[in-house]
Protein backbone atom coordinates (compact mmCIF):
# COMPACT_ATOMS: atom_id res chain seq x y z
CA UNK A 1 0.00 0.00 0.00
CA UNK A 2 1.21 3.50 -0.86
CA UNK A 3 0.27 6.52 1.26
CA UNK A 4 0.72 10.07 -0.03
CA UNK A 5 1.68 12.62 2.62
CA UNK A 6 1.58 16.37 1.98
CA UNK A 7 4.84 17.15 3.77
CA UNK A 8 4.38 20.93 3.48
CA UNK A 9 0.80 21.16 4.74
CA UNK A 10 0.05 22.44 8.23
CA UNK A 11 1.33 24.87 10.84
CA UNK A 12 4.22 22.60 11.83
CA UNK A 13 5.31 21.44 8.38
CA UNK A 14 7.56 19.97 7.27
CA UNK A 15 9.24 19.00 10.56
CA UNK A 16 6.32 17.42 12.42
CA UNK A 17 4.78 15.96 9.28
CA UNK A 18 7.99 14.16 8.34
CA UNK A 19 8.67 13.07 11.93
CA UNK A 20 5.15 11.64 12.17
CA UNK A 21 5.64 9.81 8.87
CA UNK A 22 8.89 8.28 10.15
CA UNK A 23 7.14 7.19 13.36
CA UNK A 24 4.41 5.54 11.27
CA UNK A 25 7.05 3.65 9.26
CA UNK A 26 8.70 2.47 12.48
CA UNK A 27 5.44 1.39 14.09
CA UNK A 28 3.95 -0.84 11.41
CA UNK A 29 4.65 -2.75 8.23
CA UNK A 30 2.51 -3.13 5.14
CA UNK A 31 2.72 0.33 3.58
CA UNK A 32 5.15 2.77 2.00
CA UNK A 33 4.98 6.55 2.33
CA UNK A 34 5.41 9.10 -0.44
CA UNK A 35 6.41 12.47 1.00
CA UNK A 36 5.41 15.31 -1.33
CA UNK A 37 7.21 18.60 -0.80
CA UNK A 38 10.57 20.38 -0.80
CA UNK A 39 13.10 17.57 -1.11
CA UNK A 40 15.98 19.47 0.50
CA UNK A 41 13.94 20.32 3.60
CA UNK A 42 12.53 16.80 3.88
CA UNK A 43 15.91 15.08 3.56
CA UNK A 44 17.32 17.16 6.42
CA UNK A 45 14.69 15.68 8.73
CA UNK A 46 14.76 12.03 7.67
CA UNK A 47 17.24 10.01 9.76
CA UNK A 48 19.74 7.84 7.93
CA UNK A 49 19.82 5.12 10.59
CA UNK A 50 17.24 2.88 12.26
CA UNK A 51 14.73 3.46 9.49
CA UNK A 52 13.90 1.46 6.38
CA UNK A 53 14.58 4.09 3.73
CA UNK A 54 13.24 1.78 1.02
CA UNK A 55 9.74 2.47 2.38
CA UNK A 56 10.04 6.23 1.85
CA UNK A 57 9.86 8.10 -1.44
CA UNK A 58 10.17 11.86 -1.92
CA UNK A 59 8.40 13.72 -4.71
CA UNK A 60 9.90 17.19 -5.01
CA UNK A 61 7.65 20.25 -5.33
CA UNK A 62 8.53 23.93 -5.36
CA UNK A 63 5.38 25.62 -4.04
CA UNK A 64 3.37 25.61 -0.81
CA UNK A 65 -0.28 26.48 -0.18
CA UNK A 66 -0.49 28.31 3.15
CA UNK A 67 -3.32 29.13 5.50
CA UNK A 68 -3.39 32.67 4.14
CA UNK A 69 -3.93 31.60 0.53
CA UNK A 70 -7.36 31.91 -1.08
CA UNK A 71 -8.27 28.23 -1.57
CA UNK A 72 -9.66 28.12 -5.12
CA UNK A 73 -7.11 30.62 -6.44
CA UNK A 74 -4.26 28.69 -4.83
CA UNK A 75 -5.34 25.34 -6.29
CA UNK A 76 -5.51 26.88 -9.76
CA UNK A 77 -2.33 28.95 -9.54
CA UNK A 78 0.06 26.79 -7.52
CA UNK A 79 0.24 23.76 -9.79
CA UNK A 80 3.55 22.63 -8.28
CA UNK A 81 2.40 22.88 -4.68
CA UNK A 82 2.66 19.80 -2.49
CA UNK A 83 -1.13 19.62 -2.08
CA UNK A 84 -1.98 19.87 -5.79
CA UNK A 85 0.72 17.39 -6.80
CA UNK A 86 -0.44 14.94 -4.13
CA UNK A 87 -4.03 15.21 -5.36
CA UNK A 88 -2.93 14.65 -8.96
CA UNK A 89 -0.97 11.57 -7.92
CA UNK A 90 -3.97 10.21 -6.05
CA UNK A 91 -6.19 10.83 -9.06
CA UNK A 92 -3.68 9.03 -11.29
CA UNK A 93 -3.71 6.01 -8.93
CA UNK A 94 -0.07 6.49 -7.95
CA UNK A 95 -1.10 5.81 -4.36
CA UNK A 96 -4.02 4.36 -2.41
CA UNK A 97 -4.77 7.14 0.06
CA UNK A 98 -3.63 10.68 0.84
CA UNK A 99 -3.05 12.65 4.06
CA UNK A 100 -2.66 16.40 4.55
CA UNK A 101 -2.84 18.79 7.49
CA UNK A 102 -2.96 21.75 5.13
CA UNK A 103 -5.40 24.58 4.42
CA UNK A 104 -8.91 23.10 4.85
CA UNK A 105 -10.46 25.26 2.16
CA UNK A 106 -7.72 24.36 -0.29
CA UNK A 107 -8.12 20.69 0.54
CA UNK A 108 -11.83 20.89 -0.26
CA UNK A 109 -11.21 22.88 -3.45
CA UNK A 110 -8.56 20.41 -4.56
CA UNK A 111 -10.76 17.44 -3.78
CA UNK A 112 -13.59 18.92 -5.84
CA UNK A 113 -11.58 20.28 -8.79
CA UNK A 114 -8.98 17.52 -9.11
CA UNK A 115 -10.63 14.36 -7.76
CA UNK A 116 -14.25 15.37 -8.32
CA UNK A 117 -17.37 14.39 -6.38
CA UNK A 118 -18.78 10.90 -6.44
CA UNK A 119 -21.65 10.89 -8.93
CA UNK A 120 -24.89 11.70 -7.10
CA UNK A 121 -23.19 13.33 -4.09
CA UNK A 122 -24.08 17.00 -3.78
CA UNK A 123 -21.39 17.94 -1.25
CA UNK A 124 -18.50 16.08 0.37
CA UNK A 125 -18.10 16.25 4.14
CA UNK A 126 -15.49 16.05 6.86
CA UNK A 127 -16.48 13.18 9.13
CA UNK A 128 -14.49 12.62 12.35
CA UNK A 129 -15.29 9.74 14.67
CA UNK A 130 -15.43 11.11 18.21
CA UNK A 131 -15.18 9.12 21.48
CA UNK A 132 -18.42 8.05 23.16
CA UNK A 133 -19.52 5.70 25.91
CA UNK A 134 -19.98 3.00 23.25
CA UNK A 135 -16.65 3.52 21.53
CA UNK A 136 -17.25 6.19 18.90
CA UNK A 137 -19.74 8.07 16.77
CA UNK A 138 -19.34 9.95 13.51
CA UNK A 139 -19.97 13.69 13.42
CA UNK A 140 -20.88 14.70 9.86
CA UNK A 141 -20.37 17.41 8.63
CA UNK A 142 -17.64 18.86 10.87
CA UNK A 143 -16.55 21.90 8.92
CA UNK A 144 -16.75 21.81 5.13
CA UNK A 145 -20.33 22.98 4.58
CA UNK A 146 -21.52 25.85 6.74
CA UNK A 147 -24.61 26.42 4.58
CA UNK A 148 -26.66 23.32 3.79
CA UNK A 149 -29.89 22.24 2.11
CA UNK A 150 -32.23 19.54 3.46
CA UNK A 151 -30.91 16.97 1.00
CA UNK A 152 -27.38 17.44 2.32
CA UNK A 153 -28.40 16.14 5.74
CA UNK A 154 -29.83 13.01 4.14
CA UNK A 155 -26.70 12.45 2.08
CA UNK A 156 -24.44 13.03 5.10
CA UNK A 157 -26.47 10.43 6.99
CA UNK A 158 -26.10 7.89 4.17
CA UNK A 159 -22.38 8.49 3.81
CA UNK A 160 -21.82 8.35 7.56
CA UNK A 161 -23.83 5.15 7.91
CA UNK A 162 -21.81 3.46 5.18
CA UNK A 163 -18.53 4.44 6.85
CA UNK A 164 -19.60 3.24 10.29
CA UNK A 165 -20.85 -0.05 8.89
CA UNK A 166 -17.99 -0.81 6.51
CA UNK A 167 -15.02 0.69 8.36
CA UNK A 168 -16.01 0.27 12.00
CA UNK A 169 -18.34 -2.74 11.66
CA UNK A 170 -21.36 -1.10 13.30
CA UNK A 171 -24.44 -2.99 12.19
CA UNK A 172 -27.45 -0.86 11.29
CA UNK A 173 -25.94 2.45 12.54
CA UNK A 174 -28.28 4.71 14.51
CA UNK A 175 -28.59 8.15 12.91
CA UNK A 176 -29.54 11.27 14.83
CA UNK A 177 -30.11 14.86 13.68
CA UNK A 178 -28.28 17.30 15.93
CA UNK A 179 -30.80 19.89 17.10
CA UNK A 180 -31.74 22.21 19.97
CA UNK A 181 -34.20 19.66 21.34
CA UNK A 182 -35.44 16.13 20.73
CA UNK A 183 -39.03 17.12 19.89
CA UNK A 184 -39.97 16.57 16.26
CA UNK A 185 -40.84 20.20 15.46
CA UNK A 186 -37.78 21.71 17.14
CA UNK A 187 -35.24 23.80 15.24
CA UNK A 188 -35.37 26.19 12.32
CA UNK A 189 -37.24 25.49 9.09
CA UNK A 190 -34.20 23.96 7.39
CA UNK A 191 -33.63 21.43 10.16
CA UNK A 192 -37.35 20.61 10.28
CA UNK A 193 -37.28 19.80 6.58
CA UNK A 194 -34.16 17.70 7.08
CA UNK A 195 -35.92 15.82 9.87
CA UNK A 196 -38.86 14.98 7.60
CA UNK A 197 -36.56 13.73 4.83
CA UNK A 198 -34.57 11.58 7.25
CA UNK A 199 -37.75 10.22 8.81
CA UNK A 200 -38.95 9.12 5.36
CA UNK A 201 -35.66 7.38 4.54
CA UNK A 202 -34.90 3.72 5.01
CA UNK A 203 -32.09 4.40 7.47
CA UNK A 204 -32.13 3.71 11.19
CA UNK A 205 -33.11 7.29 12.02
CA UNK A 206 -33.74 7.78 15.75
CA UNK A 207 -34.89 11.41 15.43
CA UNK A 208 -33.55 14.65 16.81
CA UNK A 209 -30.70 14.49 19.30
CA UNK A 210 -29.03 17.00 21.59
CA UNK A 211 -25.32 17.49 22.17
CA UNK A 212 -25.45 15.36 25.33
CA UNK A 213 -26.56 12.33 23.31
CA UNK A 214 -23.17 12.11 21.61
CA UNK A 215 -20.89 11.35 24.60
CA UNK A 216 -23.65 9.14 26.01
CA UNK A 217 -23.33 6.94 22.92
CA UNK A 218 -27.00 7.21 21.96
CA UNK A 219 -26.23 7.41 18.23
CA UNK A 220 -23.60 6.13 15.80
CA UNK A 221 -23.94 8.97 13.27
CA UNK A 222 -24.72 12.56 14.29
CA UNK A 223 -25.81 14.69 11.33
CA UNK A 224 -25.47 18.49 11.23
CA UNK A 225 -24.16 21.30 9.04
CA UNK A 226 -20.47 22.15 9.12
CA UNK A 227 -20.98 25.32 11.15
CA UNK A 228 -22.55 23.47 14.07
CA UNK A 229 -20.30 20.44 13.64
CA UNK A 230 -17.05 22.37 13.69
CA UNK A 231 -18.00 24.30 16.82
CA UNK A 232 -18.95 21.06 18.57
CA UNK A 233 -15.77 19.32 17.43
CA UNK A 234 -13.51 22.13 18.64
CA UNK A 235 -15.35 22.21 21.97
CA UNK A 236 -14.82 18.47 22.41
CA UNK A 237 -11.14 18.83 21.58
CA UNK A 238 -10.82 21.36 24.39
CA UNK A 239 -12.62 19.26 26.99
CA UNK A 240 -9.81 16.74 27.48
CA UNK A 241 -7.05 19.27 28.30
CA UNK A 242 -9.47 21.16 30.57
CA UNK A 243 -10.34 18.03 32.56
CA UNK A 244 -6.78 16.82 32.96
CA UNK A 245 -5.33 20.22 33.83
CA UNK A 246 -7.84 20.37 36.67
CA UNK A 247 -7.13 16.78 37.71
CA UNK A 248 -3.44 17.65 37.94
CA UNK A 249 -4.33 20.38 40.41
CA UNK A 250 -6.49 17.98 42.41
CA UNK A 251 -3.90 15.21 42.65
CA UNK A 252 -0.97 17.53 43.36
CA UNK A 253 -2.75 19.35 46.20
CA UNK A 254 -1.10 17.48 49.10
CA UNK A 255 0.72 14.28 50.02
CA UNK A 256 -2.54 12.34 50.43
CA UNK A 257 -3.83 13.29 47.00
CA UNK A 258 -0.45 12.50 45.46
CA UNK A 259 -0.52 9.03 47.02
CA UNK A 260 -4.10 8.47 45.87
CA UNK A 261 -3.02 9.28 42.33
CA UNK A 262 -0.78 6.22 42.34
CA UNK A 263 -3.84 3.98 42.76
CA UNK A 264 -5.63 5.36 39.69
CA UNK A 265 -2.85 6.58 37.39
CA UNK A 266 -3.15 3.69 34.92
CA UNK A 267 -6.89 4.19 34.48
CA UNK A 268 -6.42 7.95 34.19
CA UNK A 269 -3.84 7.46 31.43
CA UNK A 270 -6.26 5.27 29.50
CA UNK A 271 -8.99 7.87 29.99
CA UNK A 272 -6.67 10.66 28.84
CA UNK A 273 -5.75 8.67 25.74
CA UNK A 274 -9.44 8.29 24.92
CA UNK A 275 -9.95 12.07 25.00
CA UNK A 276 -6.70 13.02 23.26
CA UNK A 277 -7.40 14.45 19.76
CA UNK A 278 -3.92 13.39 18.68
CA UNK A 279 -4.91 9.76 19.15
CA UNK A 280 -7.48 10.19 16.38
CA UNK A 281 -5.09 12.19 14.22
CA UNK A 282 -7.42 13.13 11.41
CA UNK A 283 -10.67 12.58 9.63
CA UNK A 284 -11.73 11.31 6.21
CA UNK A 285 -13.18 13.64 3.59
CA UNK A 286 -16.09 11.57 2.30
CA UNK A 287 -18.00 11.97 -0.95
CA UNK A 288 -15.08 12.54 -3.35
CA UNK A 289 -13.47 10.23 -5.92
CA UNK A 290 -10.55 9.19 -3.77
CA UNK A 291 -9.48 8.35 -0.23
CA UNK A 292 -8.42 11.53 1.56
CA UNK A 293 -7.57 12.06 5.23
CA UNK A 294 -7.54 15.57 6.72
CA UNK A 295 -5.35 16.34 9.73
CA UNK A 296 -5.57 19.24 12.15
CA UNK A 297 -3.69 22.30 10.98
CA UNK A 298 -1.59 22.28 14.16
CA UNK A 299 -0.85 18.55 14.02
CA UNK A 300 2.34 17.36 15.69
CA UNK A 301 4.18 14.12 14.95
CA UNK A 302 1.95 11.97 17.18
CA UNK A 303 -1.23 13.11 15.43
CA UNK A 304 0.39 12.67 12.00
CA UNK A 305 1.50 9.14 12.81
CA UNK A 306 -1.93 8.11 14.07
CA UNK A 307 -3.67 9.72 11.09
CA UNK A 308 -1.42 7.89 8.63
CA UNK A 309 -2.13 4.57 10.31
CA UNK A 310 -5.87 5.25 10.28
CA UNK A 311 -5.66 6.29 6.64
CA UNK A 312 -4.01 2.95 5.90
CA UNK A 313 -6.88 1.09 7.58
CA UNK A 314 -9.37 3.29 5.70
CA UNK A 315 -7.75 2.32 2.40
CA UNK A 316 -8.32 -1.35 3.17
CA UNK A 317 -12.10 -0.90 3.43
CA UNK A 318 -14.72 -0.82 0.70
CA UNK A 319 -16.19 2.50 1.91
CA UNK A 320 -15.51 4.33 -1.36
CA UNK A 321 -17.05 1.56 -3.45
CA UNK A 322 -20.07 1.32 -1.15
CA UNK A 323 -20.72 5.07 -1.33
CA UNK A 324 -20.50 4.95 -5.13
CA UNK A 325 -22.98 2.08 -5.22
CA UNK A 326 -25.38 3.86 -2.86
CA UNK A 327 -25.38 7.04 -4.93
CA UNK A 328 -25.44 5.41 -8.34
CA UNK A 329 -28.19 6.95 -10.50
CA UNK A 330 -29.37 9.22 -7.66
CA UNK A 331 -31.55 12.01 -9.01
CA UNK A 332 -30.63 14.80 -6.64
CA UNK A 333 -32.84 17.28 -8.50
CA UNK A 334 -35.99 15.73 -7.08
CA UNK A 335 -34.92 16.92 -3.64
CA UNK A 336 -34.79 20.54 -4.77
CA UNK A 337 -31.03 20.96 -5.14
Amino acid sequence: MRILVDAMGGDNAPLEIVKGSIDAIREAEGYNIILVGDKAQIEKIIPTKKIDLSRIEIVHTTEVITGEDIPVKAIRAKKDSSLVVAYQMLKNKSADVMYSAGNTGAMLAGALFILGRIEGVDRPAVAPVIPTANGGAMLIDAGLNTMCKPINYLQFAKIGSIYMKEALKVENPRVGLLNVGIEQRKGNELVKQAHDILMASNMNFVGNIEGSDLPAGNVDVAVCDGFVGNILLKFLEGVGPFIFNNLNDVYSHNIVSKMSYLTVKDRLRKFKKKLDPDEYGGTPILGVEGLVFKGHGNSKAKAVKNAIMKACKFAKTTVLEQIKEEFKNVEVEKFGI
